[in-house]
């Protein structure tokens, strides 16, 4: 005692005397709290004397650290805590003191002053908070081209799919299109004020498409400078990319025609130019180049004639494999396409099979399931069994009067009776048919080695050949592929948890990181960039030698800028919890207990309890939550009565809520605040009977205020006095299994964007938005608030002491008889959690409609009154020096704390808690221009990316092949690189036909610089070893019938191919393993047509032309050797 109170000046004992309460303090019996102290540079101090035998002696008190530069961390076994101290006190002790707050700083008569508080121990582990940086560490830099705009902004904008160019980037959405300049991509943002709407303020300056149908795929065609659309509507619409863009109009559509009845769920255009569609039911469509071409020649007032002469051409396979009623082809949704371009082939993918189809003939090739067995057919659902479909969906989505009238029970039953129904039908087709779900195709993609792969909903990634041989899986990560891309020697797969993984070709991970925080719906190259899109519509691009170096600079010069994009924010946050046990409020009790408090808040939790109970409430309410219902008329009621209380509509807006049975959580935001304020999300987890009733449990919300993620938690929790080791496994299961999803009545299905598969994974597990598994959802949240009745009692006391006790104010006296604080104390529960001082009466229990401290419980039972009622939180500090930026993005304070001692329409007390957030945010418009300017300034960058212009030195044979019918000839590509591989690809830069006097007219390209059906070039793209030959068969192939022509060699229907002599340019591309440059080489081809040489049995002439196909791309020693052997396979 001698060596702490040495240290004090003659003021600050007589500040300690200060703290004495109103009343003496009762006798009673010495226990001792004291605790060994550490200081923050591990050092143990001897034992702690206690000053006074008094409970703020023994109660661990925190200064919050942003409101006390003098402060110290100390850490013990037990709890830690903020010591209240001054700087003259500090001149002369270096030992710990708790004093109260008036002996530490001093505020202006116009600010509030923080309260002490109580920190409990065991905050590691999950319940530390999480790390955060200005750079994140563990992935590669990116260009954030669109941040995450919250969920509220954007419906019926909602991103679904992007396409990129070598300048441009598209962008499908709900209501259009829009574009992004490459050029323009580290500009600053447009900013909320400007022409962008809510939610886009920060993205890079874009341009958007009048309003259409949802758009849900895109396909990009260099060769006509057109992007082509599929829609929800079953349009296909194209727009020009080199169209002048206007800030203040909206761009419009070119061609466009009814292709499908139902949404396009894919489109992609093949090698020779043509558009082939998917959509649901299994129908795939074809629309040939040539009344394409011809359509768009068409001037705008002759769009409909145009559009027309597209459908009119339109070629349905699915009715040409289609005999007697039985299909050859899957009747799934076509979920993919993809051309292969090396073969000429078209894969078509549906959940559980492929199609595979010759892109020239269209015929069909082949039909296997995702295991890669053949298979024969595949039925179309009989008449009877598709009318039992019709008649379950019509009982799902009837709204009849009739059905109506019904009760909940029985509507209930009828919804289990045709589930099951359909249940057993599934079940009579294989047992498989739910172990095939978790094996559904969600993606495929064609690599430069003339591989396919597919992903899968499990995770799965398979390698395929050109001819649907399955060959070798792999299984990185356990969440569904969503989206492949591909560039040289590299494949970049995103997954639904947020990952992007990298590959080599031979399937080795390269490496991995979480691109974002939701599903990754689509990834593709733009220039030097792969970008990815989220389904929150955040778009971000990754160098395609990510990670590497390049990171490294910019990471570390990025964060030297910190202070460049850091920006401060201030919110004030009122909580509310209150069990209001079955009964209504008045008017006045909800402004006395949260009217009285929001002058200055920005956000208004209130969480209740015990809104409904009875057995009857909680057996329908669990029955609701089966069914993916909850709410109730009373929650509804107490809604929207608080909502007045706070002026709803006016001042604030309700952003959401979540009811479980007795339990109710709901939100209100500023209307000022509220454009900062979004994605909400909610969560529920039962805790009563078996972990199945909601009489205990939790429900929460979830939501980013200013980017940073906040929960709350409305919990309540076993009662009865000798319960605590029940409550604390409640808390604990409230707070490792509560997984946060989108609200039912806030969900909109476009923005889901990820497919069934990748929802289900994602609702299953408990990481849904963390593929670190093990880590709760709260654990990750920026700031954590826990409010209730969490039914910790007051033990060691009798009723009588208790009533003494709170009538002589002497709450701290009470406080050491507090389960939850001693609990707290020990690390059993809310670990790592904050409370207030409290200096208010306990809460609970009382009679109803009795005012005052004699309102306490004096029936038979004589519950001890108990501070049930409490609000705790953990923001982002890890300890007491920690500052508020943007490692340390939230830290908080409590202004206010206490209950409402003056309404009495429950049992329990309504406490309110003030609490003022500090928050540190990114202006990410700023950071991406700090990005360009790194880059643009580094010269380490500048010599990185010089690198990725590298292309081995390539030779190719000829210039000029001239072609008479059914001839060909070689193109030799030679590698002189000694240790790169080159990679080539030719397409067809244009077609002419030879006039008269022998010269080529003007070229034509087909679609995506497509072959002429005349034309076969095998292999039209493959990967050559260093020092080796690759030799490419260019040869003439005729399908025609001489019925189709007429005099003059023209064929008789317009969108049939002109047969007369021709030139065409084919050019060969050549890159290196992981280049963004490339080297052109052009060979002029001419063929000399003869309409005699036509060639009519098209059966054996397509099977030489698949045997001559099959060898693939092959590397020869001697050129003559190769020469040998494909004039052999040819029969030359």
């Amino acid at each position: 005692m001698e060596e702490v109170e040495g240290g004090l000046e003659d003021d600050e004992r007589k500040a300690l005397a200060s703290l004495a309460t109103d009343a003496a303090a009762p006798h009673r019996k010495v226990h001792s709290y004291s605790h060994q102290l550490r200081t923050n540079t591990g050092g143990h101090y001897g034992r702690h004397h206690q000053i006074r035998k008094h409970s703020l002696d023994d109660d661990d008190l925190r200064l919050p650290p942003h409101l006390d530069q003098h402060n110290h961390f100390y850490d013990s076994s037990d709890d830690d805590f903020y010591p209240f101290s001054d700087s003259s006190a500090r001149q002369n002790s270096s030992d710990c003191r708790r004093l109260d707050l008036s002996l530490s700083v001093e505020f202006p008569d116009d600010i509030q002053p923080p309260l002490p508080e109580f920190v409990a121990a065991g905050g590691t582990g999950i319940f530390k908070a999480p790390s955060r940086a200005a750079v994140h560490p563990s992935r590669p830099a990116c260009l954030e081209l669109r941040p995450h705009p919250l969920r509220e902004t954007q419906v019926g904008k909602f991103l679904r799919t992007i396409a990129c160019t070598d300048s441009q980037l598209w962008a499908g959405q709900e209501s259009g299109i829009r574009v992004w300049s490459l050029s323009d991509a580290y500009g600053p943002g447009i900013g909320m004020g400007g022409r962008a709407r809510r939610g886009d303020g920060d993205a890079a300056p874009f341009q958007e498409s009048g309003s259409t149908s949802p758009t849900m795929c895109l396909v990009i065609d260099d060769a006509s400078k057109l992007v082509w659309s599929g829609h929800k509507d079953g349009k296909i619409r194209s727009w020009k990319m080199d169209q002048p863009l206007d800030d203040d109009s909206a761009f419009k559509e070119g061609l466009s025609w009814q292709a499908h009845r139902g949404p396009i769920l894919s489109m992609v255009i093949t090698s020779h130019g043509d558009i082939w569609s998917g959509s649901e039911g299994g129908t795939i469509k074809i629309w040939s180049w040539e009344a394409i071409e011809k359509s768009l020649s068409l001037s705008p007032e002759e769009r409909h004639m145009a559009a027309l002469l597209v459908e009119r051409s339109c070629i349905d396979l699915r009715s040409q494999v289609t005999v007697n009623g039985v299909c050859s082809i899957s009747s799934s949704d076509v979920k993919c396409l993809l051309s292969d371009n090396i073969r000429s082939k078209v894969w078509a993918a549906s959940s559980l099979s492929f199609s595979l189809w010759d892109a020239r003939t269209r015929e069909l090739l082949k039909v296997y399931s995702i295991d890669g067995q053949a298979e024969n057919r595949v039925d179309m659902p009989s008449v009877q069994e598709q009318a039992v479909e019709d008649e379950m969906n019509v009982k799902f989505v009837s709204k009849s009067k009739k059905e109506k009238s019904h009760g909940f029970l029985q509507r209930s039953r009828n919804a289990i009776m045709g589930a099951a129904d359909a249940v057993r039908r599934v079940a009579t087709k294989g047992a498989g048919a739910f172990v095939e779900d978790n094996k559904k195709t969600e993606a495929l993609v064609l690599t430069a080695d003339g591989m396919i792969w597919s992903g899968c909903s499990n995770g799965l990634l398979v390698q395929w050949d050109g001819n649907g041989n399955r060959l070798q899986d792999f299984h990185y990560h356990p969440y569904a592929v969503q989206s492949f891309c591909t560039l040289g020697s590299r494949i970049w797969v995103g997954y639904v948890s947020g990952m992007v993984m990298v590959l080599d070709l031979e399937g080795n991970m390269i490496a991995g990181w979480v691109a974002h925080s939701n599903p990754i719906l689509k990834l593709v190259i733009g220039r030097e960039y792969v970008f990815s899109l989220a389904t929150h519509g955040g778009i971000r691009g990754w160098n395609i030698s990510s990670p590497g170096p390049l990171d490294n600079i910019i990471r570390t010069d990025l964060a030297g800028k910190e202070l460049s994009y850091t920006r401060q924010e201030n919110v004030k946050l009122l909580v509310g919890t209150w069990n209001v046990g079955q009964g209504r409020a008045s008017h006045d009790a909800l402004m006395a207990w949260l009217g009285s408090s929001v002058a200055d808040v920005g956000i208004v939790v209130v969480g209740l309890q015990e809104v409904e109970m009875g057995a009857g409430f909680l057996a329908m309410s669990a029955a609701k939550e089966t069914v993916g219902l909850e709410g109730s008329s009373v929650g509804q009621w107490w809604q929207d009565t608080i909502g007045k209380a706070l002026d709803e509509g006016t001042t604030f807006e309700r952003v959401g809520s979540r009811q479980l049975a007795a339990l109710l959580i709901a939100i209100w935001v500023r209307k000022t605040l509220r454009p900062h304020v979004g994605d909400l999300d909610v969560a529920a987890v039962a805790c009563g009977l078996g972990r199945a009733i909601g009489n205990k449990g939790g429900v929460g919300l979830r939501l980013r205020v200013y980017d940073r993620i906040i929960c709350f938690v409305n919990c309540h929790l076993a009662a009865h006095l000798e319960a605590v080791n029940r409550r604390n496994a409640d808390f604990d299961h409230i707070y490792r299994t509560m997984v946060f999803s989108r609200s039912s009545n806030l969900l909109n299905t476009a923005s889901a964007g990820a497919t069934t598969a990748a929802q289900m994974l994602r609702g299953t597990n408990a990481g849904g938005s963390n593929p670190e598994e093990g880590r709760p959802d709260l654990a990750e949240a920026d700031m954590v608030i826990f409010l209730g009745d969490f039914n910790y009692r007051l033990f060691g006391i009798s009723y009588d002491e208790a009533r003494d006790f709170v009538s002589q104010r002497s709450f701290d006296w009470l406080r050491e008889k507090d389960q939850l604080r001693a609990e707290m104390k020990a690390g059993k529960v809310f670990q790592g959690m904050h409370e207030a001082l409290i200096r208010f009466p306990p809460t609970y229990k009382f009679e109803k409609g009795k005012s005052g401290l004699g309102g306490y419980d004096s029936g038979e039972k004589k519950r001890i009154p108990a501070w049930c009622d409490r609000i705790l939180y953990r923001d982002s500090r890890s300890d007491s020096t920690s500052g508020c930026s943007l490692e340390c993005p939230i830290v908080t304070s409590i202004l206010q704390y206490e209950a409402c001692m003056e309404v009495t329409e429950s049992d329990h007390k309504p406490v309110r808690c003030k609490l003022n957030l500090d928050i540190a945010r990114v202006d990410r418009s700023v950071r991406r221009q700090e990005v360009g300017n790194i880059v643009k300034s580094s010269d380490k960058i500048r010599t990185l990316l010089q690198e990725l212009c590298y292309v081995p030195d390539t030779v190719v044979s000829t210039n000029n092949i001239t072609l008479q019918n059914q001839h060909s000839s070689i193109i030799k590509i030679t590698n002189r690189s000694g240790a790169d591989n080159a990679i080539f690809q030719i397409i067809c830069e244009g077609q002419s036909t030879i006039k008269e006097d022998e010269q080529p007219s003007d070229y034509h390209p087909r679609g995506c610089f497509g072959f002429p059906r005349w034309l076969e070039v095998s292999p039209a793209a493959g990967i050559i070893k260093p020092d080796q030959v690759v030799e490419v068969s260019v040869r003439h192939e005729e399908f025609h019938t001489l019925e189709e022509f007429v005099d003059g060699g023209i064929p008789q229907s317009w969108w049939s191919e002109d047969t007369r002599d021709k030139e065409v340019i084919l050019m060969v591309s050549v890159r290196g393993s992981c280049s963004i440059e490339t080297k052109i080489h052009r060979v002029r081809v001419r063929h000399c047509f003869s309409a005699k040489a036509v060639r009519i049995d098209s059966k054996n002439n397509s099977s030489r032309r698949s045997q001559a196909t099959s060898t693939g791309l092959r590397h020869v020693g001697s050129a003559s050797d190769m020469t040998d052997e494909l004039h052999n396979l040819h029969g030359l």
